[in-house]
């Protein structure tokens, strides 16, 4: 069996990562990416909510987008870089 890394280096489509995402959710990811915040990917884990997590400009701060479109940026988990 091969064991392939699932995080791919291509840039997943602007759709498929907001698939899924609640109407607040889209609203404030549109308000954020006129300050320059970037949607990078999005966390599906088995039977809960998916959890959009964006960047700031300078990469080095991300926050999660809750389902009511607030910004959570002590989200209890950490990136790996």
């Amino acid at each position: 069996m091969v064991d392939r890394e699932r995080r791919g280096t291509g840039q997943t489509s602007t759709v498929a990562l907001r698939a899924g995402l609640t109407p607040e959710q889209r609203d404030a990811l549109t308000t954020l990416e006129h300050f320059r915040w970037e949607l990078r990917f999005v966390r599906r884990p088995l039977f809960r909510e998916p959890i959009p997590v964006v960047f700031h400009p300078d990469g080095e701060r991300y926050a999660v987008l809750e389902a009511d479109g607030s910004l959570n940026e002590n989200p209890g988990f950490e990136i790996r870089r």
